[in-house]
């Protein structure tokens, strides 16, 4: 849980004195709030990256009450995270630029991802526009 005072690993005991039992195993008994079940047809391949960088975007998202329409929100970095988080905040509802370093993803993110706006983090005079226009950033 991405919440929580203490991560147990391996060689480690929990806090009412039992051992974790290892790290080290082909199966596992977990809590059903951490289990996800892979639609059927769905390669691992494919679940891989929503499970990853999807919750990874998708958790601050939903913590801290962004998980609703009509934001704005800028995505600073556009990776496997940042792709997930501009997917993730447009189908939100949001209005979605990506911050990046240079113009090099633009394409990507206004024509293939949908966000609304690029802005080259260098370019002063486009920062400064952008200055108090957002209500969140998720940097990746």
């Amino acid at each position: 849980e991405q919440y929580c005072n203490k991560i147990w690993t391996n060689n480690d005991v929990y806090t009412d004195g039992r051992p974790t039992q290892g790290g080290f195993a082909t199966a596992m008994v977990v809590d059903q709030r951490f289990v996800v079940k892979v639609p059927d047809g769905m390669a691992p391949e494919q679940a891989a990256g929503l499970l990853c960088a999807g919750v990874t975007a998708y958790s601050p998202l939903n913590h801290f009450g962004l998980n609703k329409s009509g934001l704005r929100g800028g995505i600073l970095g556009l990776g496997g995270i940042g792709h997930m988080g501009v997917k993730l905040a447009k189908a939100l509802g949001h209005h979605v630029p990506v911050i990046s370093s240079s113009n090099k993803k633009r394409e990507e993110a206004l024509e293939h991802l949908g966000a609304d706006d690029y802005l080259v983090s260098s370019d002063e005079a486009r920062m400064k526009q952008a200055v108090d226009s957002l209500d969140y950033i998720i940097d990746t």
